[in-house]
Formats: structure tokens, C-alpha cells, sequence
């Protein structure tokens, strides 16, 4: 059975992944007829968000990993480990714990920089030939990573965002959330989810067709 590993940056799209991203991602790949292998980085979350009321929580913190473990059921690894997992492939939901904790694009832009864990994990992912798919806001990982090689990579259509991924050289292309972008040679697949005010049936869609070409390039 073909091993896919999810990686996750927290729990609330707010401060950490993207909740419905995730679960259908997770559902996408049982129905494909792989397993999934969730992951996550163990360090403390940038800052914690009242999902009630939108404001952060000063006093509070969260451990990544911890968080990630309501998503997955409790079975989740440390991202430290992703080597002795034998994946097949990588993907990347969204939510803003992406942005925040994965990297911090929230606050850089183009100039950001990506937690060194996940640096290592997509590098060696592309450098191995093995699929890599990035959901929502997280193609701004696989730009800043992978910009020298040009990627096509889609975040839907936010022209700021769209920018920056332009910016650290790969190529924006718009597209709905029910749609994906392929690059073949690369093997990098990504879809806009919830970038776009678009209903869960057509997120749902995207990330169903992202998770059956990531199985078709492995």
C-alpha cells in the first residue's frame, strides 16, 4: 500500500492547519486506497487564536505536534522521524499555522523563511522524485523552497499572495477550488481549498483530484 504523509501545523485554521482541509485530505487518501501518515514539527505554535472570537490568546501556548495529534486521532509522528517512515509522498493542507508556524509568510511575505523541518522534508521529497502536494496557502512553502525550479503552483487567485509566489520564482496560475495544478516533471500538485470563499463540495473536489494525482505520479 502506497504511504502518503500529511503534514500538519496545528489544529484551527486561525493558528494552525485548516481543519476540513486536513479531514478531507485524510478521507481523499483512504479512498484512493493509500494510508496516511500524519506528521507535524514538535515546537511551540507562533500564538494561539479564540477561534470564537478571532483574537489571540497572549497568555496561552501550544505545542504543534500536540495540537496536530486532535486532527489525527492521536496517531501522529514528529516530523524529526519522517525519515524512517518509508512515504511515497508528501502533502501540505492549509490554514494559516502554514503561514505562521511552517513558515512565517504571514508576516514576511516573499521574504519569508520556512521552519528548517520542513525545509529538509519537501527538499528531500522533490530531490527523491516523490510526489508533493500543497493545499490553500501552502504552495507558498513549495515557492520559497522550490522557486528555482520554476513551479507552476496555484493559491486561486489573491493577487497579493499570488505576487509573492512570484516573487520567489515560481509562476502563479489561477484556478478554482474544485481544480488543481500539476506539474508533471516536478511531480508537485497543488489546489486553492478554502483561498477561495468556495463551498466544502468544491474544496472537497480539489483536494480529492490533488490526492489522486499524487498517487498517479508516485
Amino acid at each position: 500500500m502506497k504511504k502518503i504523509g500529511l503534514l500538519l501545523s496545528g489544529c484551527g485554521f486561525l493558528d494552525g492547519s485548516e481543519i476540513h482541509e486536513a479531514v478531507l485530505t485524510l478521507l481523499a487518501i483512504d479512498q484512493a486506497g493509500a494510508e496516511a501518515v500524519c506528521l507535524a514539527p514538535g515546537i511551540t505554535q507562533h500564538h494561539v487564536i479564540n477561534h470564537y472570537s478571532g483574537e489571540v490568546m497572549p497568555n496561552e501556548s501550544r505545542n504543534i505536534l500536540v495540537e496536530s495529534a486532535r486532527i489525527a486521532r492521536g496517531a501522529i509522528t514528529d516530523l524529526k522521524e519522517i525519515g524512517t517512515l518509508g512515504l511515497d509522498a508528501l502533502i501540505l493542507p492549509g490554514g494559516y499555522g502554514a503561514a505562521k508556524n511552517l513558515s512565517n509568510h504571514a508576516f514576511n511575505g516573499a521574504s519569508c523563511d520556512v521552519n528548517p523541518e520542513v525545509a529538509e522534508a519537501v527538499q528531500s521529497f522533490f530531490k527523491a522524485g516523490k510526489p508533493l502536494g500543497f493545499i490553500c496557502i501552502a504552495p507558498v512553502i513549495a515557492a520559497k523552497i522550490l522557486g528555482n525550479e520554476h513551479l507552476e503552483l496555484t493559491i486561486g487567485n489573491d493577487q497579493e499572495t499570488a505576487a509573492d509566489i512570484e516573487a520567489m520564482g515560481a509562476r502563479h496560475v489561477d484556478c478554482p477550488a474544485w481544480n488543481t495544478i500539476v506539474c508533471r516533471e516536478a511531480k508537485v500538485v497543488s489546489t486553492p481549498a478554502y483561498m477561495l470563499e468556495a463551498p466544502i463540495s468544491e474544496v472537497a473536489r480539489g483536494i480529492e483530484k490533488l490526492v489522486g494525482e499524487v498517487v498517479s505520479l508516485i
